[in-house]
């Protein structure tokens, strides 16, 4: 059984998670943010679900020595708390945050030296079909069609664009040779939409788009959770969801993070 640790559980990823995972994988450890009026309160009637004794505690340093993995999908500078206490610790950890700046992401790259790291911008299976597809269809159309990228989340998410849109730019400037700040990213930020990401390739005489949206934030949490029991068995190193979907946890070992697409 793999025992698992989810920060920020009381957040909108946190919440869908904890209460997704099963199938040889169990909740052993919660946390939230100092001051957040869940610390001290049962994890499951907090989630609506029976009694489980695991109280949300502030601190993970108080309790990572009892899981396996550490999901992770708070905000940056608490991440990387999260992931200096998993070094210490020797723990797996699953990082679905987004919003890091360069610096962070090398001291991400540096600390997943020591222990089996995932890092990705979005754990969609669709969205990941999505990112091979954006360059595909950049390589095929060529510089003849212009690019643009829209994406929308709900009015409360903090970072913009978002961390799948920087990634499809990537992609996308990848295949045509250019730097990504010359794609164009428009971010709209309303109501309680989930996320949805599209790609426009517009050409002289027709228009080709890529569009994925999500329906439920479920589709987030299990991915995450497939995520975590890939860690669980994988070497030291910072992956991406294409190792989780296309590979072994020892095919690849430091190459997740070049590209997470299929």
């Amino acid at each position: 059984m793999i025992k698992v640790i989810v920060t920020g559980i009381c957040g909108r990823m946190g919440r869908r998670i904890a209460t997704l995972l099963g199938d040889g994988i169990e909740l052993i450890g919660a946390t939230e943010s100092k001051g957040h009026p869940s610390i001290g309160e049962d994890a499951g009637e907090v989630l609506g679900l029976s009694k489980k004794g695991i109280i949300i505690e502030e601190s993970l340093e108080k309790i990572i020595a009892q899981g396996d993995v550490i999901i992770d999908f708070t905000m940056p500078q608490a991440t990387l708390t999260h992931l200096r206490f998993a070094v210490k610790e020797t723990k797996g950890m699953v990082i679905g945050t987004t919003g890091f700046n360069n610096e962070e992401l090398s001291e991400i790259e540096r600390l997943a030296n020591s222990i089996p790291c995932l890092l990705s911008p979005n754990m969609s299976v669709g969205v990941n079909l999505l990112f091979r597809l954006a360059d595909e269809a950049a390589r095929a159309l060529g510089d003849k069609y212009n690019i643009e990228i829209v994406e929308s989340h709900h009015r409360h998410k903090k970072d913009a664009p978002s961390g799948t849109a920087k990634k499809i730019a990537e992609i996308l400037a990848q295949a045509r040779g250019i730097e990504s700040k010359k794609v164009a990213i428009h971010s709209l930020r309303a109501g309680d939409i989930i996320g949805e990401h599209t790609i426009i390739f517009a050409g002289e005489e027709e228009r080709i788009e890529l569009v994925h949206r999500a329906e439920s934030r479920d589709t987030f949490a299990r991915g995450a959770i497939r995520a975590a029991k890939f860690i669980a068995q994988a070497s030291p190193g910072l992956y991406g969801m294409k190792d989780v979907l296309c590979r072994g946890p020892e095919s690849n070992r430091h190459g997740g993070n070049a590209s997470n697409g299929f």
